[in-house]
């Protein structure tokens, strides 16, 4: 069976809105797309990645609170970037943290 000349992308219902996305330029040179939406997907579910236990359990609060929400996630290079989700839903930002 040939492969098909474009990617496939599949979205999982989120357990909250991702608002506007933004990605600072310095994560767009160093860590690949599919990687970054992938991460966005895992952080839409609640997978807050590279977390320990009681940094995820404060976002577990922040959800259910309507605060802000980070994940941690490491590129398949090492490189660790995160995504902040604003309190009001209404932006999530992909970013190394020296951009923050």
């Amino acid at each position: 069976m040939d492969k098909p000349d474009y990617d496939v992308l599949i979205i999982l219902m989120p357990k909250f809105s991702l608002g506007g996305l933004c990605a600072t330029p310095n994560v767009l040179a160093c860590v690949p797309n599919d990687e970054i939406q992938t991460a966005l997907n895992r952080h839409s579910q609640g997978d807050w990645g590279a977390l320990d236990d009681e940094d995820k359990r404060a976002n577990d609060r922040a959800l259910a609170e309507g605060t802000r929400l980070l994940s941690a996630y490491n590129s398949q290079a090492g490189l660790r970037f995160w995504i902040i989700t604003e309190w009001d839903r209404s932006l999530t930002t992909v970013l190394l943290p020296e951009d923050y």
